[in-house]
């Protein structure tokens, strides 16, 4: 007979969210056809591409698989009708990948969004009486 040791969560860790205020965690994302999807991981993935050049290094960062980050990207990129991310090829540094201006966009306009959704649910807790 195997004992089960009671493993206790931190309070942070049973919240499923991240906490854009002081009392309301949340999630949101940008939906997209075909149950494809943009949130703050995907972007996480941009901004680690756009830093490194590199979607296998963005990968590595992040602790995904390559073939993960690849899938991700795609998914992402068919959700406009400008790619996100482009492959760069070769080269003395052996090609790599790039934010298109479109891609920039994108994760610029999903911190704006999310500031100001961090903005208004600040605001929100503010009114509650917890």
């Amino acid at each position: 007979m195997t004992e089960h040791k009671k493993v206790e969560m931190s309070f942070e860790e049973k919240i499923p969210g991240g906490a854009y205020s002081e009392k309301i965690h949340a999630r949101f994302w940008l939906a997209g056809e075909k149950g494809s999807y943009l949130g703050v991981g995907r972007i996480q993935l941009l901004e680690h591409i756009a830093v490194s050049g590199s979607m296998n290094k963005a990968a590595k960062e992040m602790g995904m698989s390559y073939k993960k980050a690849w899938k991700l990207v795609d998914e992402m990129n068919q959700m406009y009708q400008q790619p996100l991310v482009e492959k760069v090829q070769g080269g003395k540094s052996g090609g790599g990948s790039v934010l298109t201006m479109r891609g920039q966009q994108v994760v610029q306009n999903f911190r704006l969004f999310e500031k100001r959704f961090e903005a208004f649910l600040q605001q929100e807790s503010d009114l509650l009486q917890i």
